[in-house]
């Protein structure tokens, strides 16, 4: 009975001991990527083979088809409220979020698989969570002619999803539902750590590898000063134990990057900027384009090594500043809504480039730039990485936003943001915005026309709130999050993305004819309406000669005036 069990449980066992657990990119001795079924399908293989691997379907995206959620946890535990109860560091994976740079997807399926069959080690305080392929829409859309500079794989997805948009500008839009099941990852696993895999485009030079870390100053406090200081130049020391020299993402002002260049401005609709909204170290790995599809995938591979390493030595820190950032944040009281660069002070970087020079184009037979690889050379290049904080806006004690406002309150609710409906109808005294001028973006911008310059006018009034409209308590570490996205002066505001455009749009209206009679009598019972159309009419030439301003001038300053017209529909609930 025994050899009879024992044949039984070696023929269920053998066909997983005989699986190829290679992947397409080393079969094709790194001339090819991974296609989308053939990533899931090999996650899954390592998800049945290995106790270790355990693959979620978290939600859906515009492709129609989930976006996975790949785990691996040493210990078998897959639950992040225990995973964090167990004082474990959670390293969160993105790949394939442009899917022409896929270097991520494959090198993220050769590290799980060396992890499971213990050809490298993870350590016991850290957890991988791994997306195997964000942009699933633009990764089925396979050419060989995408990204036409780069060099390898022989075929890959094209940048825009299935909607045409780019995802790495969706991260508080939320217009895909892949951006929209991200966050849901993101506050599932509250990873420690964020790492959204990436292939640059731009100048040549001899670096393999760029990293863009989450702005130190913009994070600011004690986390920005260890990303700074300590995160940072960690990483840069563990790859160049790896044979890698990193420098910062090469974001170069001038023709060519030795004249220096500034750090990225990582707004919130970028996925650190969005990560530093939640207290998260947040990078963008940058393998150079036309460095051998091979060699940027080992580079990507070492870096998530290095990020393990790092991350495991760190452990209690990372987890100290963590907690201390998001007990902070909570009675922080005062937030920057911009950023920008000090062109006064910067630092030097060692940088490995190639001498440029000029010569005729063989298409326009004017001058075209070069890079001559036949002379490397190594210099210090200026490196403008100091921010400074401007627009700052006080924290009210709440904000309270109407039910009728529907999609923002959805992508609140995705992010954990603690509302608590009224539970009743009532009048309640807030701080009201009044949207008083605004630019509007000529041309489209990822299907939105944005709003920016945004001035606002300020009242205090008694607004009648009805049972089920939302109060948003500011004492979460949802804080920053509330303050980037609900304040309207904010570069990536809901209302700078057109979220709140309703408002700008006048519902009600008058018959001139009509509503002649009904104003003069509304001037005549106030005498101070009066003295401010006269005063108008002094110092304004061409609202003195219309009567129809004045008009609608009687009309917006009176009881008749439409109260919601440019209203801001968020309401302050004062800190007195």
């Amino acid at each position: 009975m025994r050899i009879i069990l024992a044949l039984i449980a070696y023929c269920w066992a053998s066909p997983l001991l005989a699986q190829d657990f290679s992947t397409r990119f080393e079969r094709t001795q790194g001339k090819e990527t991974a296609t989308y079924p053939e990533c899931i399908a090999y996650y899954k293989l390592l998800d049945k083979r290995y106790p270790q691997i355990s693959m979620l379907e978290i939600g859906n995206t515009d492709a129609g088809f989930p976006l996975h959620l790949v785990i691996y946890s040493g210990d078998g535990d897959f639950n992040f409220t225990s995973i964090h109860k167990k004082n474990k560091r959670v390293i969160l994976i993105n790949n394939g979020i442009h899917p022409g740079e896929p270097d991520g997807v494959d090198a993220s399926m050769m590290l799980l698989r060396d992890l499971a069959q213990g050809k490298k080690k993870l350590p016991a305080n850290v957890v991988l969570a791994v997306i195997p392929l964000y942009n699933i829409d633009g990764s089925l859309n396979r050419s060989e002619y995408f990204r036409v500079d780069q060099n390898g794989p022989a075929a890959f997805g094209s940048r825009g999803n299935a909607r045409n948009l780019d995802l790495n500008r969706d991260f508080i839009k939320t217009d895909s539902r892949n951006s929209f099941t991200f966050q849901t990852i993101y506050q599932l696993t509250d990873p420690d750590v964020f790492v959204d895999n990436h292939v640059s485009n731009g100048a040549d030079y001899q670096h393999v590898m760029t990293l863009l870390c989450s702005e130190y100053n913009k994070m600011g406090g004690s986390m920005g000063e260890f990303m700074h200081n300590t995160f940072t130049p960690g990483l840069y020391q563990l790859m160049k134990e790896k044979g890698y020299d990193l420098v910062p993402y090469v974001n170069h002002f001038g023709e060519t990057p030795e004249n220096g260049w500034m750090t990225f401005a990582d707004v919130p609709r970028f996925s650190t900027g969005y990560t530093t909204l939640f207290s998260t170290f947040g990078f963008v790995p940058e393998t150079h384009m036309l460095k051998p599809y091979p060699q940027r995938v080992a580079a990507t591979y070492a870096l998530m090594e290095s990020f393990i390493s790092f991350v495991s030595t760190h452990s209690a820190e990372i987890k100290a500043l963590r907690d201390k950032t998001k007990a902070t944040v909570k009675t922080q009281k005062e937030f920057a809504l911009e950023w920008n660069v000090d062109t006064t002070k910067f630092s030097y970087i060692n940088f490995k480039g190639y001498e440029a020079g000029h010569k005729a184009s063989e298409v326009s037979g004017l001058p075209r730039l070069y890079y001559d690889r036949s002379r490397p050379f190594e210099k210090q290049v200026k490196f403008y990485d100091y921010m400074t904080a401007g627009n700052f806006v006080q924290k009210p004690s709440a904000y309270i936003i109407p039910q009728g406002w529907w999609n923002v309150l959805h992508i609140l609710k995705n992010n954990k943001v603690v509302m608590q409906p009224l539970a009743h109808d009532t009048t309640i005294a807030v701080e009201v915005y009044h949207i008083a001028d605004f630019k509007t973006a000529l041309r489209p911008f990822e299907g939105h026309y944005m709003h920016n310059h945004v001035k606002v006018a300020t009242s205090r009034d008694s607004i009648r709130f009805r049972k089920g409209d939302l109060y948003i308590p500011m004492n979460q570490s949802a804080n920053r999050y509330l303050i980037e996205t609900l304040e309207p002066t904010g570069g990536d505001s809901f209302f700078a993305w057109n979220f709140f455009d309703a408002i700008l749009t006048p519902k009600e209206g008058y018959s001139p004819y009509v509503f002649e009679d009904t104003a003069a009598a509304y001037i005549g019972r106030h005498p101070e309406l009066r003295a401010m159309i006269d005063g108008q009419k002094k110092t304004d030439s061409v609202f003195a000669g219309s009567a129809e301003a004045q008009l609608h001038f009687v009309y917006d300053h009176s009881i008749y005036g439409e109260p919601g017209y440019l209203r801001y529909p968020v309401f302050r609930v004062s800190n007195m």
